[in-house]
């Protein structure tokens, strides 16, 4: 799964990457602890002009048919594998896709004693984006709008799964228009490659999300007791 990312980009410099002219419509602050409930900036396109958009979307998809929009607490990450039969993501994967920047994220793996947190991103620290598919859903005591999103989970590349079983799904550059023009297939969306990634040993004070600052993406051991289960994911492979 993916429950846990940072995006330290600011708005003007993701609207330059990803070739944006309109403004966000709202300020969202860069988090090295971005998490579930929390808005999360997203890259939508226009189907009719064809341009794109830097929007703030909640992280938790509420589907339009949903009675309640608590159901966003469940529904973080839509798996690769059924996301196209899911009643709660099969409606966005055909009309309501974007992209979700990010540095890095977080995962943790289970240890002797615990889990330890690590975390992974792109082994030349340039940011990225996941795969993701957003919603409206419209409030029936008020009538006002509440847009959602989802990250795409699939199976992990070989560095990611000495961590996990699952990983986010992760756009390469020159997938990133077909998958928001939804001619991307699912059966396209491989693991991102391990040779261009890397993953390290974080602070344990990356588990609570009121924690946030550049800190918690800082390398630390690994603990010894987990060493010999853990091994080392300093380096991609």
């Amino acid at each position: 799964m993916c429950g846990r990312y940072r995006r330290t980009q600011k708005e003007e410099e993701l609207a330059k990457l990803y070739g944006i002219k309109i403004p966000p419509a709202r300020d969202v602050p860069i988090s090295w602890n971005v998490a579930p409930q929390q808005d999360v900036l997203a890259v939508r396109r226009n189907p009719d002009s064809g341009e794109r958009s830097l929007d703030a979307l909640r992280w938790g998809l509420v589907p339009a048919w949903a009675k309640d929009p608590k159901v966003g607490y469940r529904t973080i990450n839509a798996r690769v594998e059924t996301v196209d039969t899911s009643p709660s993501y099969r409606s966005a994967f055909k009309k309501r896709r974007c992209l979700i920047p990010a540095d890095g994220f977080y995962e943790w793996k289970k240890v002797a004693g615990g889990k330890l947190p690590y975390a992974i991103g792109m082994a030349d620290g340039r940011p990225f984006a996941f795969a993701g598919l957003w919603e409206g859903w419209q409030d029936p005591a008020t009538g006002e709008w509440l847009r959602t999103c989802t990250i795409l989970t699939g199976r992990p590349n070989a560095l990611v799964r000495t961590i996990h079983d699952r990983m986010p799904v992760i756009l390469p550059h020159d997938q990133q228009e077909a998958w928001l023009t939804a001619s991307l297939s699912k059966g396209d969306l491989q693991p991102f490659p391990a040779e261009a990634m890397k993953a390290w040993t974080v602070s344990t004070r990356v588990n609570n999300p009121k924690n946030n600052g550049p800190d918690l993406a800082e390398p630390v051991p690994v603990p010894r007791a987990s060493s010999d289960t853990s091994g080392s994911t300093e380096n991609s492979r």
